[in-house]
């Protein structure tokens, strides 16, 4: 545990560093122009594009099947929550079942006594005896017994109704689960797609471009970095994770080094907001399962004020989330063909920021 946490925290400190160094004025425009820009753009084999160009267009490609698995993750979260619903509904459809079939037996017993008495109940004939004190006793009874049937027979009403209503509430419900699982389905073929369209292009590439490839990678995220830091916004920001947000942290980095899956969360690979929503939920605290639930639902901060163990919220449609680690650092999960990992907080464009404890 001891080396996870100074592992955890040399990669901070290389981020804040290479943050540094990247600052405006010092070695930043060597970054910019590593061997990576320098050399060449002459088009790739296979793509008739610049390698430059073939980065743009699979960071383009990730984007879109991070959107679509936000998607995919909030129809299976919906589908989930209709079925548990259906359920309940298909328990309360079988208890009312059963409480008509009695209601229905008590007044078909009334009525076979009522028929075997000449259309007169019990109580009347009593009141014809020629007894004063039947008579009366009679009359008590009788009104007993009216009342008691009149509710018996608005309860057979009621019952009937509350079946009519949990039927056509389970009717409605189903219906969104289909429509669910077909969203989930359009989403899942999509994201096989922009992924399988992704991988194609870079299986295109040669060995030493796909390795030129990750160092553009690199080297953009530091660019953002480096203007993010240069702004001067890491000087405002000082808060101290909670309790909860240091068992939170404390999880996110533990899965440093598992792979991106898309649509997983644990225990062997996670998508971005699965490892944040696992995080947050080993902390003891329950948050939307997708990016932009997360960012919908939970409280939001500015960025001066944020703690380690907030979530950052990436992207205009909020399509991508990592935990604030401290220090302008989060902990993510990339992309697919990325592992679980520790990069600059403005290494990508920034939403907003979200607490799941405030």
């Amino acid at each position: 545990m001891t080396g996870k946490r100074y592992s955890t925290a040399t990669a901070v400190a290389l981020i804040c560093a290479a943050a540094v160094l990247a600052a405006p004025g010092t070695a930043f425009a060597q970054a910019a122009g590593g061997p990576a820009e320098r050399l060449p753009k002459k088009p790739t084999p296979g793509t008739g594009k610049s390698l430059e160009q073939v980065r743009k267009d699979i960071e383009k490609l990730y984007h879109d099947a991070g959107v679509a698995t936000d998607a995919y993750n909030a129809a299976e979260e919906s589908a989930d929550k209709q079925s548990q619903q259906i359920v309940k509904l298909a328990k309360d459809i079988t208890k009312a079942q059963e409480k008509l079939r009695k209601l229905k037996s008590r007044a078909g017993a009334e009525a076979r006594a009522q028929y075997r008495n000449g259309g007169m109940p019990p109580e009347a004939q009593m009141m014809l005896s020629g007894s004063p004190s039947q008579f009366l006793d009679g009359a008590g009874r009788m009104r007993a017994g009216q009342k008691a049937t009149k509710g018996m027979l608005t309860e057979l009403e009621r019952t009937e109704e509350d079946l009519r209503i949990y039927a056509k509430d389970a009717t409605s419900r189903w219906t969104k689960l289909e429509a669910n699982r077909k969203s989930k389905a359009a989403s899942k073929k999509k994201i096989k797609q922009k992924i399988a369209d992704a991988e194609k292009l870079e299986s295109r590439l040669e060995k030493d471009e796909r390795e030129r490839l990750r160092k553009m990678e690199e080297e953009a995220a530091l660019k953002k970095q480096s203007a993010w830091v240069s702004s001067g916004v890491l000087k405002d920001i000082d808060g101290k994770a909670s309790p909860q947000g240091k068992k939170a942290i404390a999880f996110a980095t533990a899965q440093i080094g598992k792979p991106y899956v898309w649509g997983a969360e644990g225990p062997g690979s996670y998508d971005c907001s699965g490892l944040t929503s696992k995080a947050w939920a080993a902390a003891g605290k329950g948050i939307p399962r997708t990016s932009q639930e997360q960012w919908k639902q939970l409280p939001r901060v500015d960025i001066k004020n944020m703690r380690p163990g907030d979530l950052i919220i990436y992207h205009s449609d909020a399509s991508h989330v990592g935990m604030y680690l401290g220090d302008g650092a989060i902990v993510h999960a990339p992309r697919p063909g990325r592992d679980v990992t520790i990069t600059g907080a403005g290494s990508m464009q920034i939403l907003g920021v979200v607490r799941p404890d405030k």
